[in-house]
C-alpha cells in the first residue's frame, strides 16, 4: 500500500467527520505554493510566466503556518516553482510537522541532493520527485537533458537515508502506454513508495500547446496502462476510484475546493490549476466564489480537465458513500474492457475568461507600492539666527 495505514486511517477519519456534520465543502489537502520561480522551463508548465518581480516574490513562513491553520486540511502538498529555492523550506516543513500534517515536498530534484541534510525522515513526510516518464520523455517533458538521471540518483540516496518518496508522472498526448507501463516497473524496481499520475492540465500560458489530452484520449491511454499493469504490484498514492475515473469508469464531477490553492497572490480561485481570482481569507474563498460556474460542463477552460486537484477528492468523498466499491476496484484494479461511462455534455459550458494580465497587473502595482520609499522629511532653508533657532528644534532622527 502507498499511502500508510496510519495516513489513510486519519484521513478517513477527517472525512466522515466531514459527512456526519453536513459540511458540504471543505479541503481534503492544502496546495501550498510558497514561490513561483522554478530552475528548469517546462514546455507544459503554466506556472513560470510571470514578471521577475513576481518570480522574486515568497511567502514567509509564517504565512504558510497561517494558511494551514486557515485551512485545517489533514494533508499538505507544496508545491511551486520549485519550492528548494526557498531559503525558509526546511522551516516551513518542521514547522507543519510539528503540528502532525502529512506533508509532501514536491521537487524537480535538482537540489534535493544538496538540500538533504536540511530535513529528517519523518513518518509525515514525504519527498514527491517529479518524472515524466523514462529518460527520453522525463528530459523531453522537462526541455533539458540530464535531469532524468540526477533526480534518480537523488531518489536512491533519499531512500538511502530513510526518507519516503513518491514519485508526480504528468502524462501527455503521445505518451506510449507501454513505455508508461515499463516505467513504472522501473520506479517500482527503484524502490519508490507510491506513484502519482494525472494527465497534464492545459494550462493557457504553457508554451507547448500541442500535447495536452482530452478526455477521451486520456481515458483510453489510462486503459491501456492499467490493462498491462494487471497482476503487477504499482502502488499508487491515489484513491483506486481516482485510477478508476482515469480510466473511464466514473462520471465524476469536479471538486476544486477538495484542494485549495494558496500563492504569493493569496487563495487562487477557483482551483490549483486555474487562477481567475484571488481571495485574501480560506473563508472568503469557500463562502465568496462561484463554484458552479466551474469544472467540466460549466466551463470552457476546464473541458478536458481530469486532473487530481480536481477530481481527487471526488473519489475520497465517494469512497465514503460507496465503501464496497472501492473495495471492489482496490482488489481487482479499473476496469480495462467493458464500456466506458457516460460523458459529460460540453453543451451549456460558459465561454473562457481570459484574465491573467489583470492579476499580474495589479500584483505588479502592489509590489510597486511596498517596495515605494518614505518621503524624506522637509527642510526649510533659513539663515542667521533663524537658521540656528531651526537647526536646535531638529529631532535628532530626522536631523540624521
Amino acid at each position: 500500500m502507498a499511502v500508510p495505514i496510519m495516513q489513510a486511517v486519519r484521513v478517513g477519519g477527517y472525512v466522515v467527520k466531514q459527512h456526519i456534520s453536513g459540511r458540504k465543502r471543505y479541503p481534503l489537502v492544502l496546495m501550498l505554493e510558497p514561490l513561483f520561480r522554478c530552475n528548469l522551463a517546462c514546455a507544459g508548465c503554466g506556472k513560470i510566466d510571470y514578471p521577475a518581480a513576481i518570480l522574486n516574490q515568497r511567502l514567509s513562513v509564517q504565512e504558510c503556518l497561517d494558511a494551514d491553520a486557515e485551512c485545517g486540511a489533514p494533508v499538505i502538498a507544496i508545491a511551486g516553482g520549485e519550492p528548494l529555492l526557498h531559503k525558509e523550506m526546511p522551516e516551513i516543513v518542521r514547522g507543519l510537522l510539528a503540528r502532525k500534517k502529512y506533508v509532501y515536498l514536491c521537487t524537480n530534484a535538482l537540489l534535493l541532493e544538496k538540500k538533504l541534510d536540511d530535513y529528517k525522515p519523518d513518518p509525515f513526510f514525504s519527498w514527491d520527485v517529479h518524472l515524466d516518464g523514462d529518460q527520453a520523455m522525463h528530459d523531453s517533458s522537462v526541455c533539458q537533458d540530464g535531469v532524468y538521471d540526477r533526480a534518480v540518483a537523488a531518489i536512491r540516496k533519499a531512500k538511502a537515508r530513510g526518507f519516503r518518496v513518491s514519485i508526480n508522472c504528468t502524462l501527455f498526448d503521445g505518451a506510449d502506454p507501454k513505455r508508461v507501463a515499463a516505467f513504472f516497473d522501473e520506479v517500482m524496481a527503484m524502490g519508490v513508495d507510491g506513484i502519482m499520475t494525472a494527465p497534464g492540465y492545459a494550462y493557457e500560458r504553457a508554451p507547448d500547446q500541442e500535447h495536452f489530452l482530452n478526455r477521451q484520449k486520456t481515458k483510453q491511454l489510462f486503459r491501456d496502462i492499467f490493462r498491462l499493469g494487471k497482476g503487477k504490484k504499482w502502488r499508487f498514492t491515489q484513491s483506486p476510484l481516482f485510477l478508476n475515473f482515469l480510466a473511464g469508469n466514473e462520471t465524476y464531477h469536479c471538486t476544486p475546493w477538495g484542494k485549495p490553492l494558496r500563492t504569493v497572490f493569496g487563495w487562487q480561485r477557483p482551483c490549483y490549476l486555474l487562477g481567475e481570482g484571488y481571495a485574501k481569507t480560506f473563508d472568503e474563498l469557500m463562502s465568496d466564489t462561484k463554484w458552479d460556474d466551474y469544472g467540466t460542463g460549466n466551463y470552457e477552460k476546464c473541458a478536458d480537465c481530469m486532473v487530481h486537484s480536481g477530481y481527487e477528492s471526488t473519489a475520497v468523498m465517494d469512497a465514503v458513500r460507496r465503501p464496497w466499491h472501492i473495495a471492489k476496484v482496490a482488489l481487482f484494479g479499473p476496469e480495462t474492457e467493458k464500456p466506458m461511462a457516460p460523458e459529460i455534455s460540453l453543451a451549456n459550458q460558459r465561454p473562457a475568461q481570459y484574465v491573467y494580465a489583470e492579476h499580474v497587473e495589479e500584483k505588479m502595482k502592489d509590489i510597486a507600492a511596498r517596495k515605494k520609499p518614505a518621503k524624506p522629511p522637509r527642510v526649510t532653508t533659513v539663515s542667521g539666527a533663524s537658521a540656528q533657532a531651526e537647526q536646535e528644534a531638529v529631532p535628532v532622527d530626522a536631523a540624521d
